[in-house]
């Protein structure tokens, strides 16, 4: 079995409301920004840079949020157990330029992301998110 691990993020924006961006991947999956990790690399390197990566959009990582998943699929035959790390990050730019991974992407209120997800371990960082956020002294 080969492992594998990738980072990512929870990326929102403030307006009036909190707003999450979500990627339409190339198998047709809806789910946040990821990558793998590259070698000397952090996890929050990682996430920072697969982010600039799909989408062009500077973030900034908020601290005290951390969340892993953990799946298996086959490629090529393989078995691949791969672990998730995911980040909360806000951006102030809802202006998206997708990389050639990904099909759509959507900035949508909490209900419509949770609902859009394709996933249910990554609605669950969604819920654990948005709960951080909302449960936050600081105001994002």
């Amino acid at each position: 079995m080969i492992k594998q691990k990738s980072s990512g993020a929870v990326v929102f924006i403030k307006d009036k409301e909190i707003k999450y961006l979500i990627l339409q991947y190339g198998l047709g999956h809806w789910d946040f920004s990821r990558g793998l990790v590259e070698k000397d690399e952090t996890e929050e390197e990682a996430a920072l840079r697969e982010i600039k990566e799909e989408t062009n959009l500077n973030v900034k990582i908020i601290s005290g949020f951390k969340e892993k998943t953990n799946f298996f699929f086959r490629e090529k035959g393989e078995l691949i157990s791969k672990e998730v790390v995911y980040f909360l990050a806000k951006t102030n730019n809802e202006k998206v330029k997708l990389s050639f991974e990904h099909l759509n992407y959507s900035w949508l209120n909490y209900n419509e992301a949770l609902e859009k997800l394709t996933f249910k371990n990554v609605k669950e960082v969604l819920k654990k998110a948005n709960n951080f956020l909302n449960n936050s002294l600081i105001n994002y």
